[in-house]
């Protein structure tokens, strides 16, 4: 197991570090999705992730920093940030940091909170980043879609119960991975032909999460329909046992209202003691807004940024 150097050293984000880091991160209170052992590891080369550590004064903080760089393919592409998923610096700190780096970035609301009016009057203006933020909704909402704000969720899932009713729902296992892989790879051929996506897209982390399962704290679900795969959910616990985080849902869309069936489906199959799902983010995409407001949130994971002015 590799061990996490003392700012202002940093190392690349690997997978021995997962026994280090997944305990502290599922401890973490505000549930913000990217902030877990995987979500972290799964995108370490998208961001070029690296990570440090830190002990310091102010809020008892012991925590980790992570620097990464934004891809060639984004609007803010070569731009540097800095994430702390479980406490703010101290101020010495942060001056180098952000001599370092462009912006301080998922900043939680616990983590700001503490700290906020005395980083102000160092000069750091924080504002919300409401394209990152998550989407809560509760469980019981999603597995029931009762009442007259779900009555079109519901009938989408009705009519792909009448067309599909040899459907079967089965663990993301050893057993199932190959299934899921195989879904995976159908839906970037059918969603987009441009092989792009794997590079800029999901692909290769959906890609690799299936290949690590077994040793990654992930949880999902396969979908069959006339006992062939058709779809798939991986995702895992966050926020001290809270919410359940959707990392990854694909599906082959040749089953019209399949989305919506998974979706209901995949909620229904979680344990009761989840009270929230937590869907990410739409990262300012407007179709993908609509979309995830359809589902009416209960709640949003907000998430801050940092500039020093």
């Amino acid at each position: 197991m590799s061990i996490v150097p003392s700012y202002p050293d940093f190392i690349p984000l690997d997978f021995s570090l997962k026994d280090t880091l997944h305990p502290r991160l599922s401890l973490t209170h505000d549930g913000i999705s990217e902030f877990t052992f995987s979500g972290l590891y799964l995108f370490r080369n998208r961001y070029n992730y690296k990570i440090s550590r830190f002990s310091g004064e102010e809020n008892n903080g012991n925590g980790f920093i992570i620097s990464g760089e934004q891809p060639c393919c984004s609007a803010e592409s070569g731009k540097k940030f800095f994430l702390t998923p479980c406490c703010a610096p101290d101020w010495d700190i942060l001056q180098e940091l952000f001599a370092a780096h462009d912006y301080w970035k998922n900043i939680s609301g616990s983590v700001l909170e503490p700290v906020q009016t005395k980083l102000e009057d160092k000069g750091i203006v924080f504002t919300e980043d409401r394209d990152n933020f998550d989407y809560l909704y509760y469980r019981k909402d999603l597995a029931e879609l009762a009442g007259k704000k779900f009555h079109k969720k519901k009938n989408h899932v009705n009519n792909f119960i009448n067309a599909y009713p040899n459907n079967e729902l089965k663990p993301l296992n050893t057993r199932t991975v190959l299934d899921a892989a195989k879904i995976l790879d159908k839906w970037l051929e059918n969603a987009n032909k441009n092989a792009s996506l794997r590079e800029d897209g999901d692909y290769k982390a959906a890609k690799e999460a299936l290949d690590l399962f077994d040793v990654l704290p992930l949880k999902g679900t396969v979908f069959y329909i006339d006992d062939q795969p058709a779809a798939y959910c991986a995702g895992e616990s966050i926020a001290r046992g809270r919410m359940f985080a959707v990392h990854f849902e694909k599906a082959i869309e040749d089953y019209r209202g399949i989305y919506q069936f998974i979706n209901k489906t995949f909620a229904a199959s979680l344990p009761s003691f989840f009270t929230y799902i937590n869907r990410e983010q739409d990262l300012g995409d407007e179709g993908l807004r609509q979309a995830k407001m359809t589902y009416r949130p209960c709640d949003f994971v907000r998430k801050y940024k940092g500039v020093l002015s």
